[in-house]
């Protein structure tokens, strides 16, 4: 059987007929008092979408609840936690997170710009690697491993501070190469199924993908909360099972291509609001 027949297979038993649910119309408001925007004009980059939409508009009543009020949302356990590992001693050095940095609020707006370019190396980095470069070069910690407990609780707290700030991702200058990186890794198709990120999540947000609900795939609000595992999910620990589903070998979490991707995806969402952490199903 020849490739484009596989393909037309494969897009049926994905998308079958999808019944269209849309995005609902409430609004985010979190605390009662934190008017989140989470609908927005696409900016000029975003080729094919007028209008993006924040994941929690495509979830059900039951889960956007458990966002809105910091008392219900799970993920705030984690995010304790991480604030007591802020002030723990780790390492030879003998130092804490709080012995270099006046508090965690001072990284106020730093997690609606990242990822982004480090002006030294001029490499791309994400919010884990700013955290373990502290723990190895300043505390002389061990590094943490990418998905675990302590790093995405670390990533959400240090997300928290910037939550209700627009998501504003520079994609020009030194960032340039990464996000064209990032953009041609999203319209590729891959696996056995030879699905790209854009098949999902611009050609059918809205549409029911059996019992999911399929979103503009923004990661607005990660590391999020995932109900059908329990705990903090990264941003590269989604895009590896993505990958995965499609039945291809995928990149590996902290790889330089999920890099790029994560700031092609970040830059999709410019102008929603950080919503850190986020809870999905």
């Amino acid at each position: 059987m020849n490739t484009k027949a596989l393909t037309a297979i494969a897009a049926v038993l994905v998308f079958p007929v999808a019944a269209m649910a849309g995005p609902d119309e409430d609004n985010l408001v979190i605390n009662d008092e934190l008017d989140m925007t989470s609908v927005t004009e696409a900016q000029a980059h975003l080729e094919n979408l007028d209008t993006i939409y924040s994941g929690w508009h495509f979830r059900t009543d039951e889960t956007q609840a458990l966002q809105i009020d910091d008392f219900d949302n799970p993920a705030m356990i984690f995010v304790d936690q991480a604030a007591d590992l802020f002030e723990t001693v780790d390492g030879a050095a003998g130092k804490s997170c709080s012995s270099c940095h006046d508090g965690v609020e001072s990284f106020k707006g730093l997690q609606a710009s990242m990822p982004k370019v480090d002006a030294e190396t001029g490499k791309l980095v994400v919010m884990e690697d700013l955290i373990n470069a502290c723990r190895t070069e300043h505390m002389e910690a061990d590094a943490w491993k990418w998905s675990g407990g302590d790093m995405q609780g670390m990533v959400a707290l240090i997300g928290l501070q910037s939550r209700g700030m627009p998501m504003n991702v520079a994609i020009d200058g030194d960032a340039a190469p990464y996000w064209e990186q990032g953009k041609e890794m999203y319209y590729t198709r891959y696996g056995q199924l030879e699905l790209s990120c854009a098949n999902c999540h611009e050609d059918n947000w809205g549409n029911m993908i059996r019992a999911d609900h399929l979103s503009q795939g923004m990661i607005n609000g990660f590391p999020t909360y995932r109900l059908k595992q329990a705990k903090l999910i990264s941003r590269h620990n989604r895009f590896r099972g993505c990958i995965r589903d499609t039945r291809a070998e995928t990149f590996a979490e902290g790889s330089d291509e999920f890099r790029a991707l994560e700031l092609y995806v970040a830059s999709r969402g410019n102008g929603l609001s950080v919503e850190t952490p986020a809870v999905r199903q």
